[in-house]
């Protein structure tokens, strides 16, 4: 029996010592790989504790809170895999080399990847976008639920998930609804018939306005005349809010809705495009020439 165990343990020590190359032998990679497994599991309990038991308890925003964390996790990682090659004895100049000599194969097809990695430490820094902002950006509209180094979640008002590159925010404009003050105007257009009481329907849609639950009263609605259209006269009706962080085309639908009805009540028409017809009478003047002939 305790030849057996003794071969055993030649055995395991005998594959443990046998290298691979330059001095690495299969013992030092699983004991890197244990110590990356130990460094990535460190680190998601300091960014939990930091978040929950200091950070929280300081004035900051919580995306800046996010944000804070989320670099100095990365740091840590960084940091803990540098050590973990030091105390397993890994030579790194040699693997500068070889990491170097495969960048020349796969660097082009790294290049996004890397873009996105560098575009997720801009925003993390620079903090253009944060959790719980409302943005559009390259066709996608919704608020942000996560920020990581590669790619940012988006959920849009439908409950869909959109997975956005990080490279997006920097190469593109992106609309931030909730960037700084909240608050935004959004424009109804209303087009109403010719020879309408204007005065009427000023006072209808600052009414229709003041009825909406979610319109803000400071600043307070406008109604803007716009243009005389070809089969309407124009207006719209600016009115500050704070929905557009949260469902903007509910709001703009609520409001259509209240301002349709104080049209009717009041007999105020909303026209249709038409055009007008003249019909002349007599003939073209060859078809009359040819009758006399």
């Amino acid at each position: 029996m305790n030849e057996t165990l003794q071969t055993i343990k030649q055995f395991c020590v005998k594959v443990w010592n046998t290298e691979l190359f330059s001095s690495v032998t299969i013992g030092s990679i699983l004991l890197l790989l244990i110590l990356f497994a130990s460094v990535i599991i460190i680190e998601r309990i300091v960014q939990k504790q930091l978040i929950r038991r200091f950070l929280s308890r300081t004035k900051l925003q919580p995306s800046l809170q996010f944000g804070l964390s989320r670099i100095i996790g990365y740091t840590l990682i960084a940091v803990g895999f540098y050590v973990a090659f030091q105390l397993v004895g890994v030579d790194l100049s040699s693997l500068a080399i070889i990491a170097a000599s495969l960048g020349v194969g796969i660097g082009f097809g790294l290049q996004n990847i890397i873009n996105n990695l560098v575009s997720g430490i801009i925003i993390l820094a620079e903090r253009p976008i944060s959790i719980g902002d409302r943005i559009e950006v390259a066709g996608v509209a919704g608020r942000v639920t996560k920020i990581q180094l590669r790619s940012t979640t988006v959920v849009t008002n439908d409950n869909i998930t959109m997975i956005v590159p990080n490279a997006d925010f920097i190469s593109n404009t992106v609309t931030n609804w909730s960037h700084g003050d909240p608050k935004v105007r959004i424009r109804v257009p209303v087009g109403v018939a010719y020879g309408s009481d204007l005065k009427l329907l000023q006072r209808l849609l600052l009414e229709a306005a003041a009825e909406h639950p979610k319109a803000l009263r400071d600043p307070s609605p406008v109604v803007l005349f716009t243009e005389f259209g070809d089969s309407s006269l124009n207006f719209e009706l600016g009115v500050w809010t704070q929905e557009m962080t949260a469902t903007p085309i509910h709001f703009t639908s609520e409001m259509n809705f209240i301002i349709d009805q104080k049209l009717r009540e009041n007999d105020i028409e909303i026209p249709f495009p038409q055009r007008d017809l003249h019909v002349r009478s007599g003939l073209p003047a060859a078809a009359e020439a040819s009758n006399e002939d």
